[in-house]
């Protein structure tokens, strides 16, 4: 073999050294500064045999080199013959570069070390944590609430998979939320369509899955590819439970499919337009509805109680002091929603309970008293045909016009204004009870919205232009309603208005604009999934909540129930709705409907507290119609 073949067999093998990192080379020069003192200490033992003997013969030359090695400063007391001194100094300078080096990898590997960190791409070992895949501003609605949820639980933590960096993760969210309370918020930057990056979550020990839809043009294929790769994934024990949102209605089968028996999948877009449609009709329900997701107030739960076994359901809305008995679930997951009154509780079923906590469902010792002279008798009048117009349009246009036709009595007139070309040519021949008209017009110029006669209108819907990028959007909106509002004011028109938004922190600006009701629909979603992820089992009550099929939520007016300016209490209300094969939930303040951050609106009140309503209050029921 040459010389040159060995120099460059020599530097290979260096090379593939180096390549190994800080511990090889912290390897390597260990080992030079042990043969280095190995040498020292040698000669020294060798050439200088009285200095040696004089320090403790080969040991003690050998324990004196190191520490020369370590510390140059050690050299400063040296005695001996020339020899021996010029060894030690050999030493010492052999040690300043050694140990000059070392400092510099251990510093340059720290620096590595530290930077691979930022990044976030370590592993956590977390246990019965929650897993959130992918990243977009619904994030933050999801954390505020689970570290709502969690504030009574040891040591929680919310393990978030995107591909974005750590550091700007955890800091955009110390801006928008700042303190998480108990619940400990850990970023790590990965892909979440890759197996080998959601394993930097622990996805194995986690207590749910959270899919995040990204903000890209189809988010859809990302969720249903997330989906695919969990349902493929080999899991080492119990698979977690998986919630997600599709955004279109005609992937939700396929998303079902890709994610398998544990995963549940939300229909976003069916359930924003259905909540707004139902909106138009009854302002105030969005409301409710966030009152009845998120974590603050009222809650809905699954709960199991033996005295109740073969009593109607209408004897079991007053047995809780504290807790509203809503529906039934039945062994076999079936969940009735205000069922007939006379239906009796069996031994495996679960109470559907309102109440702010499972802590505070209190069975009651004494019924409240049932005011009977404050029952009115006056019978509901039938829904008029009504007169809407639809300022905007989206692609969930079609859908929330069908959805109203559907809703509406014969004889109603619907009329879309907006600057898009015409849509409602496919729409003229599946109309069935509306009548179907379009403007032509520029939603944010006052003169062109003046000639819509806004004011011939019982009900107003603006809907959230997505050919905007969605703060444009809903800036958009804003104007328009601020020249609505005005014209009211100015005109002494009246007309509800309900209005879609983008971002729930928009909505708060634009309730200056005193619109009757804003529909949030990334809010909505948000905490729906939130809840499914705390407790599955309330996939089902939730479904059958928002099931057009079953029993819906309505705000209907308070006379229908009560004598107006008559003295009672709410178990008084329970009993009047009853009567009607209602259930009574909650309560709507005529005079509090601007005033945030519940417009009003009062879910569970206690049963037995004075309470006196008006002809323009509304009470909050379940009920089929």
């Amino acid at each position: 073999m040459s010389k040159t073949d060995v120099q460059a067999r020599a530097r290979y093998a260096f090379d593939n050294l180096m390549a190994k990192g800080t511990p090889a080379l912290v390897g390597l020069l260990g080992l030079a500064s042990a043969v280095l003192v190995l040498i020292i200490a040698s000669l020294a033992w060798l050439l200088a045999p009285a200095d040696a003997r004089s320090n403790g013969n080969w040991p003690g030359v050998l324990w004196r080199a190191l520490l020369r090695t370590m510390d140059p400063g050690t050299m400063g007391g040296d005695e001996g013959s020339p020899i021996y001194l010029l060894l030690m100094f050999l030493v010492t300078l052999g040690g300043i570069f050694i140990v000059s080096a070392l400092i510099s990898v251990l510093t340059t590997g720290l620096d590595i070390r530290l930077a691979l960190l930022s990044k976030g791409r370590s592993r956590i070992v977390e246990r019965n944590h929650t897993v959130v895949l992918g990243w977009s501003d619904q994030v933050f609605i999801v954390l505020a609430e689970l570290a709502k949820a969690n504030e009574s639980v040891r040591r929680p933590c919310v393990a978030i998979l995107a591909d974005l960096d750590r550091v700007e993760m955890e800091e955009m969210i110390r801006q928008r939320l700042g303190r998480t309370g108990n619940t400990r918020v850990v970023c790590r930057r990965g892909n979440p369509l890759k197996s080998s990056d959601v394993d930097l979550v622990s996805p194995e020990t986690a207590r749910s899955i959270i899919v995040m839809a990204p903000p890209v043009e189809d988010p859809d294929a990302d969720v249903i590819k997330i989906l695919l790769s969990l349902d493929a994934r080999k899991w080492g024990g119990t698979r977690p439970p998986v919630v997600a949102a599709v955004a279109d209605s005609g992937n939700l089968a396929a998303a079902l499919l890709a994610g398998g028996d544990a995963a549940h999948v939300i229909d976003a877009d069916d359930l924003s337009i259905r909540l707004l449609v139902q909106s138009h009709r009854q302002s105030g329900l969005y409301t409710v509805c966030i009152d009845l997701l998120d974590f603050d107030g009222n809650e809905l739960y699954l709960h199991r109680d033996p005295r109740l076994t073969g009593k109607t359901f209408g004897e079991a809305l007053g047995a809780y002091a504290e807790g509203l008995p809503v529906g039934l679930r039945s062994a076999v997951g079936v969940v009735r929603l205000n069922p007939p009154m006379d239906i009796r509780v069996q031994a495996d079923d679960d109470l559907v309970l309102l109440a702010e906590d499972d802590t505070k469902i209190i069975p009651a010792t004494d019924p409240a008293p049932i005011h009977e002279s404050a029952i009115t008798a006056v019978a509901p009048l039938p829904p008029p045909a009504t007169h809407t117009l639809m300022l905007g349009w989206n692609h969930r246009g079609p859908k929330i016009v069908r959805m109203l036709d559907s809703f509406a009595e014969p004889g109603s007139r619907l009329v879309i204004a907006s600057e898009h070309p015409d849509p409602t040519g496919p729409l003229q021949s599946i109309l069935l009870n509306m009548a179907l008209d379009f403007v032509s017009c520029d939603l944010n110029d006052r003169a062109e919205l003046e000639k819509l006669q806004v004011g011939s209108f019982e009900h107003l819907i603006v809907l959230s232009d997505d050919t905007y990028e969605a703060q444009h959007a809903d800036a958009r909106t804003l104007v328009t309603l601020l020249h609505l509002r005005d014209m009211q004011e100015k005109l002494g028109e009246h007309y509800s208005i309900v209005t879609e938004m983008n971002d729930d922190a928009n909505r708060e600006v634009a309730e200056v604009t005193k619109a009757d009701d804003f529909v949030v629909s990334t809010k909505l979603i948000s905490l729906y999934l939130t809840q499914l992820s705390e407790n599955r089992q309330l996939a089902e009550v939730f479904a059958a909540l928002f099931d057009p099929e079953g029993a819906e939520i309505h705000l209907k007016p308070a006379a229908n129930y009560l004598q107006p300016g008559t003295p009672a209490n709410f178990a008084t209300v329970i009993e009047a709705a009853g009567r009607r094969g209602e259930t009574a939930v909650g309560y709507r303040q005529h005079d509090e409907i601007r005033r945030p951050p519940q417009y009003g609106v009062t879910l569970n009140p206690d049963k037995s507290a004075p309470l006196t309503l008006g002809a323009a209050d509304q009470i909050i029921v379940l009920a089929d119609t």
